[in-house]
């Protein structure tokens, strides 16, 4: 079994996803985070250099303008930071990158043994919650730049941060993940398992083993390969016919959610699993099917706090282009192109 797929169709529907995506108006912080890094991952799948000038031109417009103060949030801008740095070599986006480190360091609200706090604000807008969304923002960022700046301990503190969350979110159950938990009243709050957050944490998860050097020799890989393997043998079960994933993945009356789907997929894409290649091709077309033909991803939820109850959730718009079904489905349709060079974590 192998993938199938339209490599021109995919080829075409990034370019349009990129083109559609470079004419939002996205501040810095987390949606043109998660876009940006889609088009960091574009690139380097396909070498075309106007994708990586785009995005050049963009944020040197964003450093003329002036930058936010720190979040978590906005922490996920470090990802094009990297990107923009290692293909330039001008270290005004590696001192952005480090300073992004920084606050995170010796600045972030932590709780806890030493977990970040999610936070959307310079305000203590959710007091002690670790919430999934971080793993994408703030842990996977730091492990990269770990790995560029060969800082093990900014290694390590990326590993604890993906332990910790391993431990507060994901249901031992059903291996899905929790969107948020909440160490001050020591639960899960609603207690739902949103699709975006499981992509959060499969996507990144699956991007650990690949960008790791010697992977295997950090105990806190195994539990983070250990998580990931049982996450995707539950998810694979509640993907629908149209090779996608709801916004409550075990709630049939609630919408396939497409961000969701493309973390999923990507992170399937990424584990190298043979025995997920039928899910993945299901996902293909089932994500292709939701871009329009200016590049738009379609059926995207909005911004989604830890809601009170399902009918919270289920009552998300999905009407509007957001970044981050932008960026995650760039990320998904960039991971097929390169399936076959992709580095597998062995039998971990």
């Amino acid at each position: 079994m192998k993938l199938e797929y339209d490599k021109k169709q995919v080829e075409q529907a990034i370019d349009k996803i990129v083109e559609r995506t470079m004419r939002m108006d996205l501040t810095w912080d987390w949606p043109a985070g998660v876009a940006y890094y889609g088009i960091c991952e574009a690139y380097e799948v396909t070498g075309k250099q106007e994708y990586l000038d785009a995005l050049k031109a963009r944020v040197d417009e964003y450093i003329d303008l002036g930058l936010p103060s720190w979040t978590v949030n906005t922490c996920a801008m470090g990802h094009a930071m990297l990107t923009l740095y290692e293909h330039t070599g001008d270290e005004t986006y590696l001192d952005i990158a480090k300073s992004k480190l920084d606050y995170l360091q010796t600045k972030a609200l932590r709780f806890g043994d030493h977990v970040l706090q999610h936070t959307v604000s310079v305000n203590n807008d959710f007091p002690e919650q670790a919430w999934a969304d971080t793993l994408f923002m703030a842990a996977f960022f730091m492990l990269r730049a770990g790995v560029l700046l060969k800082d093990e301990k900014l290694i390590d503190d990326a590993l604890n941060q993906y332990y910790w969350h391993i431990k507060y979110l994901q249901d031992p159950a059903t291996g899905f993940y929790y969107h948020g938990y909440n160490n001050i009243t020591k639960d899960h709050m609603s207690g739902f398992y949103w699709g975006r957050a499981n992509a959060w944490a499969a996507y990144t998860m699956s991007e650990v083993g690949k960008r790791l050097p010697e992977c295997y020799l950090y105990p806190k890989f195994l539990d983070i390969v250990g998580s990931l393997n049982e996450q995707l043998a539950s998810l694979k079960l509640v993907q629908t016919e149209n090779g996608l994933w709801r916004t409550i993945l075990d709630d049939p009356e609630s919408y396939e959610e497409i961000s969701a789907s493309c973390g999923i997929a990507a992170a399937m894409v990424n584990k190298g699993n043979p025995l997920h290649i039928k899910y993945i091709n299901k996902s293909v077309k089932g994500v292709l099917e939701n871009i329009s033909d200016d590049g738009r991803v379609l059926n995207v939820s909005g911004g989604t706090a830890v809601m009170k109850d399902r009918d919270g959730y289920r009552g998300i718009s999905r009407d509007w282009i957001q970044g981050w079904g932008q960026g995650l489905a760039l990320a998904f349709l960039s991971g097929i192109l390169n399936y076959d060079k992709n580095r597998s974590d062995g039998a971990l």
